[in-house]
């Protein structure tokens, strides 16, 4: 963690267990990043959080803010309780591909209505993410997509010994 002021002011510790279920979508104004092959797929000020029990966070990133032209529809979908059904996105760039490199929900839940047109990346299938300028480590697992900075507190679902939580 570092010691640097944060630009925004103090930003508080949060323990991902204070966190609600049914998850909580918040606007955060924080400058989001993504990268990936030198080459910037998303920044933005204007992303959406999504914050649930146990889970890291997850910044849903307005799709007038991402490089949209280098994703294309994946295979398959899964279903959240809550916000509905997913779909996957594969994103191709520099002649490489990385399928399933970020999910959005197309037509989310009523109470999940500010997700739609947003895309939301794994952090550990590209080369970056920052927020604020801050790297982001990716949440323990294949499956959740969670950004763990640090002012995220744990610990968190998704390792080993955890499927269960």
């Amino acid at each position: 963690m570092s010691d640097a002021p944060h630009p925004h002011g103090p930003v508080p510790m949060e323990s991902v267990w204070d966190y609600p279920r049914p998850p909580r979508v918040e606007p955060d104004a924080r400058r989001v990043v993504v990268r990936h092959r030198g080459v910037t797929l998303a920044d933005s000020r204007a992303c959406r959080r999504v914050l649930e029990t146990s889970h890291p966070p997850v910044f849903y990133v307005p799709r007038e803010d991402v490089r949209s032209d280098l994703l294309a529809p994946s295979q398959g979908a899964t279903f959240c309780e809550w916000k509905g059904t997913a779909s996957y996105w594969t994103l191709v760039v520099d002649g490489h591909t990385v399928r399933d490199v970020a999910w959005s929900y197309e037509d989310p839940a009523p109470e999940y209505r500010s997700l739609a047109h947003h895309f939301a990346f794994y952090p550990g299938r590209v080369d970056l993410c920052l927020v604020d300028g801050e790297l982001v480590r990716a949440q323990p697992g294949d499956f959740y997509g969670g950004w763990i900075t640090g002012e995220i507190l744990g610990p968190f679902k998704g390792g080993p010994g955890s499927s269960g939580w």
